[in-house]
């Protein structure tokens, strides 16, 4: 039986837009990882340009401006795409504890590896980008501490806090603001630092118990 000319064109246009979508997708992670590239190279110099950004990628400026509206929201992508990542790799090292304790401290570790050696490197230059990201957002710039306050929510309740979401949300701003500070600063997370930031935390997880 013959497929209907409506329902043909219909299929074939999804698989065109499918196809096109994955194109998409590819080209906003070659920018991506294009940008952090340049960015790390230039380190705290200078700021990463469109022009070197799409010279890297291997694309056009018509590809860079198709899905990015400036330099400005493709840094915001990679603080998102960054934070996301990190948020998993959190994740994925809390899991491996049976204990409140436990995850927290692979918490306060797995933040504070931002900080060490070429991942540092990366994470003050892009940081060093941002540039005037905030100054048309009313909340400023991105920041990772949300989305790793809500990795610590379960194990802060589990210890006793009253208010496991604002106790959360109180240790992860001061956590990042202490790595931020080991980043300008230029020296990685000792194991010292890692314990005096997880006492932090488990006695703000109890402060209110």
């Amino acid at each position: 039986m013959t497929e209907p000319a409506d329902d043909l064109a219909h299929r074939i246009a999804q698989r065109t837009l499918a196809k096109r979508g994955d194109n998409y997708a590819n080209e906003v992670r070659l920018l991506l990882d294009a940008a952090v590239a340049v960015m790390k190279r230039s380190g705290t110099a200078s700021r990463a340009r469109v022009a070197d950004i799409v010279a890297e990628s291997g694309l056009s400026n018509d590809a860079f401006y198709r899905h990015f509206r400036s330099k400005d929201a493709l840094v915001a992508a990679i603080l998102e795409d960054g934070t996301a990542r990190l948020c998993a790799y959190v994740a994925h090292q809390m899991s491996k504890e049976t204990t409140p304790e436990g995850q927290v401290r692979r918490w306060v570790e797995g933040v504070m590896s931002q900080g060490v050696d070429d991942v540092g490197a990366a994470t003050r230059a892009v940081l060093w980008n941002t540039g005037s990201l905030g100054e048309n957002r009313e909340a400023g710039p991105p920041s990772p501490s949300g989305p790793l306050a809500g990795l610590l929510r379960a194990p802060f309740a589990e210890l006793g806090s009253a208010d496991p979401e604002f106790d959360a949300t109180l240790a992860a701003h001061a956590t990042i603001g202490v790595l931020v500070d080991h980043l300008w600063r230029r020296v990685s997370p000792a194991r010292r630092d890692i314990d005096r930031i997880t006492a932090f935390c488990l006695r703000a997880a109890a402060s209110e118990s």
